[in-house]
């Protein structure tokens, strides 16, 4: 089992990295399909930047080649619930169950998520962050939401996509991108505007980090 997460990011749901300089972290969540993946892997490789992907373990189980492909690619992975319930109206076992079962299927599938936790919906209290910190996680948020996820049935474009991680960019900046398509109108904008937000982000002077930067690794 990985070490476990330093002590000083205990009860803290983070949006950033501290001390990371002009670095930030992609993140992908997958929770629904995996639409976007080949062109998100694609993009990455080309570009030569790891990743962060968060994932459910209903998406592991049922993607088994696209965590194979995430983690022979170099990128780092991370737990994102079984089935991506809210937690703040689970209880405590339920979230234990939660957990334990994403942990399960992705180490099945053959990547391990720990240390690193994101909260459904982002959708957190002190007693959800505590029973994760609990069960060695560290809970990781985002700085700036792309928006991405509302497709173009919900007036966003991949222009919108990279304008709005530009605005927000900031020294240790964590970025939440998403891998499945919109379920309206079939739209995977993060990972269109992925080759554009990577040049734009480098050409203003900074450069990414996978989520290990957290720990010290």
């Amino acid at each position: 089992m990985p070490a476990p997460f330093p002590a000083e990011l205990r009860n803290q749901d983070l949006t950033e990295i501290p001390g990371a300089g002009r670095t930030i972290a992609l993140t992908f969540d997958a929770g629904a399909n995996a639409a976007g993946l080949p062109k998100i892997l694609s993009a990455l490789s080309a570009k030569g930047v790891a990743a962060t992907f968060f994932l459910t373990g209903n998406w592991a189980a049922n993607n088994p080649d696209g965590v194979r492909q995430i983690v022979s690619a170099g990128h780092r992975v991370g737990n994102h619930s079984m089935t991506h319930p809210g937690f703040t109206g689970l209880s405590d076992a339920e979230i234990v169950a939660q957990v334990r079962r994403a942990e399960e299927a992705i180490l099945a599938a053959g990547a391990d998520p720990r240390p690193l936790f994101r909260f459904p919906f982002g959708e957190r209290d002190a007693r959800t962050i505590s029973a994760v910190n609990d069960l060695g996680y560290a809970a990781v948020r985002w700085s700036v939401d792309t928006l991405g996820w509302k497709g173009t049935s919900g007036g966003v474009t991949a222009g919108m996509v990279s304008d709005r991680i530009m605005a927000a960019l900031q020294p240790g900046g964590i970025v939440l991108m998403h891998i499945g398509s919109n379920p309206d109108d079939g739209t995977t904008l993060d990972a269109d505007a992925l080759p554009q937000v990577i040049d734009g982000v480098r050409a203003a002077g900074y450069g990414f980090a996978t989520l290990d930067a957290l720990l010290g690794r």
